[in-house]
């Protein structure tokens, strides 16, 4: 009776802590500032629902949440990959989310560039490069 009782405290101790995990990376989750950061709280929910599942799987004794357990670990695995190589695509600049006054700002600067201003590349006008290297006669 008495190792009944500690297995149970024992689990309600560690199902508390995953849950203060999972809210310590929910919370850095939206916070961020980077995708990277976003992308390692993901991994920290990912883990903790794992081990949620190991949990439960230990206290009932049920071994059909094993496979279960297999296909979470590849799932989180293979997201964690696939957003790895996303995020390493991006430009250092456009790995955080913008704020309104700086997606704001971004597009009045791309407004403010008019398709006339814009330069036009004409193939068959002289070019300066040309008459440089000896090509324009």
């Amino acid at each position: 009776m008495i190792l009944s009782t500690f297995v149970d405290v024992v689990l309600v101790v560690s199902f508390s802590l995953l849950g203060v995990a999972v809210l310590v990376a929910l919370v850095r989750m939206e916070k961020g500032p980077t995708m990277f950061d976003r992308v390692a709280s993901l991994d920290v929910v990912t883990v903790t629902v794992l081990g949620g599942c190991a949990l439960m799987t230990a206290r009932t004794g049920r071994t059909d949440l094993v496979p279960v357990l297999a296909v979470l670990a590849v799932v989180g695995f293979v997201g964690s990959v696939a957003l790895a190589r996303f995020a390493a695509v991006e430009a250092p600049e456009e790995a955080r989310i913008l704020s309104k006054e700086e997606v704001a700002r971004a597009l009045a600067a791309q407004q403010a560039l008019a398709d006339a201003d814009a330069p036009v590349h004409d193939p068959d006008a002289p070019s300066d490069d040309a008459d440089a290297a000896g090509g324009g006669r």
